[in-house]
């Protein structure tokens, strides 16, 4: 599992020239699974995402977690997050989940996210999105479950 995690002041989501999610401050978060990836790889993913200590305390220091701010998360269901450019110039995507699979897994996180977390916005899972964001900082972190 994949996650790219993004430190916002504000993020939003459109799909068919509506927006359908769109937070203040807090993390903009791409979600990329492969077939191999379980709720357990997913709660791990999680912990450390809600944990994450990237916002400012008062003395400056990135010494906060998006809970202790109260900051907000979007979620972006991103399966190219799984592209393989080893040959040629077109990506091949078999290293994703399949599109059932990769959807629960993304439908769980969502749904563990909102236990910690109380503003959870979302995209739609594989429709064609439009994100916008404002990247504070610029601050961004890729987390791979198989590094972790």
């Amino acid at each position: 599992m994949r996650f790219v995690i993004q430190r916002v002041s504000e993020a939003s989501v459109t799909v068919d020239d509506v927006v359908i999610g769109s937070i203040a401050s807090g993390f903009m978060v791409l979600i990329g699974v492969s077939d191999s990836d379980d709720v357990l790889v997913a709660d791990k993913m999680i912990k450390k995402l809600i944990g994450l200590r990237i916002f400012a305390d008062s003395e400056g220091k990135t010494n906060l977690s998006v809970k202790d701010v109260g900051g907000e998360l979007l979620l972006i269901s991103q399966f190219t997050l799984y592209a393989n450019c080893k040959k040629g110039n077109r990506p091949s995507f078999i290293e994703a989940g399949s599109p059932e699979h990769a959807e629960n897994l993304y439908n769980y996180i969502v749904s563990k996210c909102r236990e910690e977390v109380p503003k959870v916005e979302t995209g739609s899972f594989g429709a064609h999105m439009v994100v916008s964001l404002t990247n504070d900082g610029p601050f961004t972190i890729i987390l791979d479950s198989e590094k972790l």
